[in-house]
């Protein structure tokens, strides 16, 4: 049994929509409990349409997880920036994993490269085959995938070096005192929820530094740099300096503004990402463009 506290930024969204970001399980796979009666909100039994505040009593009642294991599957959206002997840079959009996880059901990276006939010949386990990098499953933008041992062991320590450049753009509510800055907070798993992280005591070391691009009334488009990249680090430091992601109720967003902007996730997308090339050791940087949903957020909130 797997229970959680609903968290008062998701009041009032359908609880299949609540269940999934809360949990990491996949909206359809949440919509199979519900079918079968293994989601019980205050004890009680659920259908899809019901709504959540917070406080509420979350309980899903989660089978034996199967393996995690790739199922070669194209995915609509999956953008191909660059690819060679060695790398694949991809433009991931929401909504996909970076690869099969136990309680996932949805689309990921691996298995569309699978599918599409890229040949990754690396080592580790075979549902991460070449995964030197994540994005969360809501953000969208740049990765980089090794194809060779050769560059899988490059990238691998040029990240835990930090000698990659990671530059992001983000929409949080608010206006940011000062307009540049450098959030240095630890960051771990929440004490009292193990689906979210938090700035804790004796978490790993966490740097984030933000500049911003455009204010509007509402919100604020920042350059965000990582110099660490530690799971969810963005949006929780963002949150921390009270403002979150536009769109991140799990973060202490309002949803009423994402849904004026039409948001379904986060504003948080990869637009550039540069590295030394483990092939030639030339510097090479790719750049990615905002998607639909990103767009017409900037729209709306410019015209407020």
């Amino acid at each position: 049994m797997s229970i959680h506290l609903v968290p008062d930024g998701l009041a009032g969204e359908r609880v299949d929509a609540a269940a999934s970001r809360m949990t990491g399980v996949s909206r359809s796979r949440v919509a199979e409990l519900i079918a079968a009666g293994s989601v019980l909100l205050n004890g009680e039994v659920v259908t899809k349409s019901t709504r959540v505040s917070g406080g509420d009593l979350l309980e899903l009642e989660l089978s034996e997880p199967r393996m995690a294991q790739v199922t070669p599957t194209l995915v609509d959206g999956i953008g191909i920036v660059h690819d060679d002997a060695d790398i694949v840079v991809i433009d991931k959009p929401a909504g996909v994993a970076a690869h099969p996880s136990l309680g996932w059901d949805g689309p990921d990276v691996v298995s569309h490269l699978a599918a599409a006939g890229f040949r990754i010949s690396t080592s580790g386990a075979a549902e991460r085959q070449g995964i030197v990098q994540r994005l969360d499953v809501g953000t969208s933008g740049l990765m980089v995938v090794a194809k060779s041992e050769l560059a899988y062991t490059a990238l691998k320590r040029a990240f835990r070096e930090r000698t990659v450049s990671k530059i992001y753009h983000a929409l949080v509510q608010g206006h940011p005192d000062p307009f540049t800055g450098t959030i240095d907070a630890p960051i771990g798993r929440h004490p009292g929820h193990d689906w979210k992280m938090a700035i804790v005591d004796g978490g790993r070391h966490s740097v984030t530094h933000y500049e911003t691009l455009e204010a509007f009334r509402s919100a604020t488009l920042l350059e965000i740099h990582l110099e660490t990249g530690r799971t969810h680090q963005i949006r929780v430091h963002m949150a921390a300096v009270k403002h979150p992601c536009v769109g991140d109720p799990l973060y202490g967003s309002d949803p009423t503004l994402a849904a004026r902007l039409g948001l379904e996730r986060q504003w948080l997308h990869a637009v550039e990402l540069g590295f030394e090339h483990p092939g030639s050791g030339e510097w090479v940087t790719f750049s990615s463009s905002y998607p639909a949903d990103l767009k017409h957020a900037l729209d709306v909130v410019s015209q407020a």
